[in-house]
């Protein structure tokens, strides 16, 4: 019998980076079995393997999971991930990007499986000292968000020390774009990132693009940020996950991102040349804890997993965006 593809749960797989990351792994020689509750994914996004609905919390459901598909691996993403939320409902959170995870790992010990690439975030700085940022920035996040993937990363650390656990954890800047085949993308709701946000005023679905804050102290006054291609991204979980695989249980958390950044303002003419329309915005009040610049050192990323960004020019980004966002119903 010829061998078959090696199963990797993808948790939260049905969302906007675990669908690119599925795609990837078929790509690459894998079965992604996507584990989601569909709270933010889409069932539609899933057409690189099965999909099995579930919770993290749910530990019989994840322990049939493990044995139904002979796990190899996992690659967890899933996370509540709205910053302003995750002030005003900091329970939410803690339940289910921390214990949600700890129930996870219990899962992967209950079935002997030793390899976790976790979806970390940059957000685990707060506002940094040093730009670029390098894995050496103290971890000083300023919301709940932040601090429960800090968290995950410190139990993360301690299963490894205890119980052999190899992990890979992506500290993601900001990701953006979609499938350069056009075939999944970006489709929150509600919508709070600034690409689709801009390319929804560009489709006239908003009046305006609120822009918060213009006197920062950048060269145009907007926040500076390093928007990172989701295919990139997938790319990097799938270089994670053969990392484990071939050098055994390593602890290891990495930056991804290009190393440039790019501002509000540049974000908004990038649109307007790739749309060819004219973004209306509105200036309003600075957000509390929002850093006047975010870019990343990525050199890590290339010495310890071989990667690094090939989508760096933001009109390319900002080009899959939309070619992707202009077939899709509206969001609110």
């Amino acid at each position: 019998m010829p061998k078959s593809d090696p199963s990797i749960l993808v948790v939260g797989g049905a969302g906007y980076i675990g669908s690119h990351i599925c795609k990837e792994l078929r790509k690459s020689g894998y079965n992604p079995v996507c584990y989601d509750n569909l709270i933010y994914g889409h069932e539609q996004a899933v057409k690189w393997g099965p999909f099995e609905k579930g919770d993290i919390l749910d530990q019989e459901r994840l322990n049939k999971i493990f044995t139904k598909y002979t796990i190899e691996g996992v690659i967890h993403l899933a996370a509540f991930a709205y910053v302003g939320e995750s002030v005003t409902e900091p329970s939410k959170y803690y339940t289910n990007n921390v214990a949600g995870t700890i129930s996870l790992l219990n899962a992967l010990r209950n079935n002997r499986v030793n390899r976790i690439v976790f979806s970390s975030t940059c957000a685990v700085y707060g506002t940094p000292k040093t730009i670029p940022i390098t894995e050496k920035e103290p971890m000083n996040p300023v919301n709940p968000y932040g601090a429960s993937k800090m968290m995950v990363e410190r139990i993360l650390r301690d299963y490894h020390h205890a119980y052999g656990l190899g992990f890979v954890a992506l500290r993601y800047f900001n990701a953006a774009g979609a499938d350069p085949d056009g075939e999944i993308g970006e489709m929150h709701d509600p919508e709070t990132h600034l690409i689709p946000l801009t390319l929804d005023v560009a489709l006239g679905r908003r009046e305006e693009l609120v822009v918060f804050g213009n006197n920062y102290p950048t060269p145009d006054g907007t926040c500076v940020r390093d928007y990172i291609h989701v295919a990139d991204l997938a790319r990097a979980h799938v270089l994670s996950l053969k990392r484990l695989e071939h050098n055994g249980p390593v602890c290891l958390s990495v930056n991804l991102g290009t190393g440039k950044g790019s501002s509000i303002v540049e974000i908004i003419r990038a649109a307007e040349t790739v749309t060819g329309k004219k973004i209306r915005c509105r200036i309003a009040a600075q957000r509390e804890g929002d850093p006047a610049s975010l870019i990343a050192d990525p050199s890590q990323a290339y010495t310890v997993l071989q990667w690094k960004a090939e989508h760096t020019d933001i009109r390319e980004i900002i080009q899959h965006a939309w070619n992707f966002h202009k077939k899709t119903p509206a969001h609110t």
